[in-house]
């Protein structure tokens, strides 16, 4: 074997592997750098503390897959989680209430995934320009509804759905579960998972092969939006109140787990489980820290920096 062929492979296992290297390694260095780290307690905060942006990472894995991008998800959480929060507020029976609330909630989130999906098909605008105006529109609507004041006094039972737990695990972090699984059987196992693919690896030749682009990607932008609600009605829940400024900058955590868990921005390469991987790199890393007690300002360089790193490796792959 020469030296080449050595690199190569090298290179395609730094490629395939390199994120749950990485991932282990930061777990070990903590382990040896703090002792709470590795208690029950602790792991199972590091599950709700990703639970939320590892679920609206999911559904952006969909959208970048295809070479698009979605920022609209942080205002998404916001005026998803208002809603919720006001339908919980009319005067229905349980648990009619709390099922119609979570029901506006997420529906609100798929809407404007198809209208993100609509604009970017329908008018030729670049997925950028299209999910940055309706993240503005959203988050405008979300200050209009509650006038800039939490909509709170919400049923004790709302709070339950992302402050309660089952069999001690936290309603949050078993919901992320479930959405990572699903959200991988479909990628790998189904039709429209083989054609996210194909959209994002060479748009015009999925078109000459007889696919609908448009319609692959106006679903793709619903997918997201309807994930990203489902964080927003989860963090109403989580603070019993659904706040207007809510999900702030939540778009580029996002983003940043994905690129981490090896997604190309490219379009037509990632996968789930990469995703999963990024989304709770970060959060390991964002909660070891605070266990260190390194400043907040501090956390957000190291985390650009490591954002940085994964995008200069995305660029070495292509």
């Amino acid at each position: 074997m020469n030296d080449t062929t050595r690199a190569a492979r090298l290179g395609a296992l730094v490629s395939r592997y390199g994120i749950a290297v990485a991932f282990l390694l930061e777990v070990l260095i903590f382990v040896q750098l703090t002792p709470y780290f590795l208690t029950a307690d602790n792991l199972l905060n590091v599950s709700l503390q990703a639970s939320i942006n590892a679920i609206i990472a999911a559904g952006m894995t969909f959208v970048i897959l295809t070479a698009g991008i979605d920022l609209s998800v942080g205002s998404v959480v916001a005026l998803a989680g208002i809603v919720a929060a006001s339908v919980c507020k009319i005067d229905l029976p349980f648990p009619m209430n709390l099922a119609l609330g979570i029901a506006a909630g997420t529906a609100f989130g798929a809407v404007s995934g198809f209208a993100a999906g609509g604009i970017v098909t329908r008018f030729r605008i670049t997925p950028f320009i299209a999910t940055l105006a309706l993240m503005t529109v959203w988050r405008g609507l979300a200050f209009v509804w509650t006038d800039g004041r939490p909509v709170w006094e919400l049923p004790q039972e709302f709070a339950q759905i992302g402050s309660g737990r089952l069999a001690g695990i936290p309603v949050p972090a078993l919901i992320m579960v479930l959405v990572f699984v699903v959200s991988h059987v479909v990628l790998t196992r189904t039709r429209f998972g083989r054609y996210v693919y194909a959209v994002g690896g060479n748009e015009e030749a999925a078109r000459l092969a007889g696919l609908s682009p448009a319609r692959i990607l106006t679903a793709v932008y619903a997918v997201s939006g309807t994930l990203a609600a489902v964080s927003g009605v989860l963090l109403a829940s989580r603070m019993n109140s659904g706040q207007p400024n809510a999900g702030i900058m939540y778009e580029l955590d996002a983003i940043a787990a994905v690129v981490v868990g090896g997604t190309s921005l490219q379009g037509g390469r990632g996968t789930m489980i990469g995703t999963i991987i990024g989304a709770l790199l970060i959060a390991v890393l964002r909660n070891g820290l605070n266990l260190l007690n390194v400043s907040s300002y501090l956390q957000q360089v190291i985390v650009g920096v490591v954002i940085v790193l994964a995008t200069m490796l995305d660029r070495r792959r292509n």
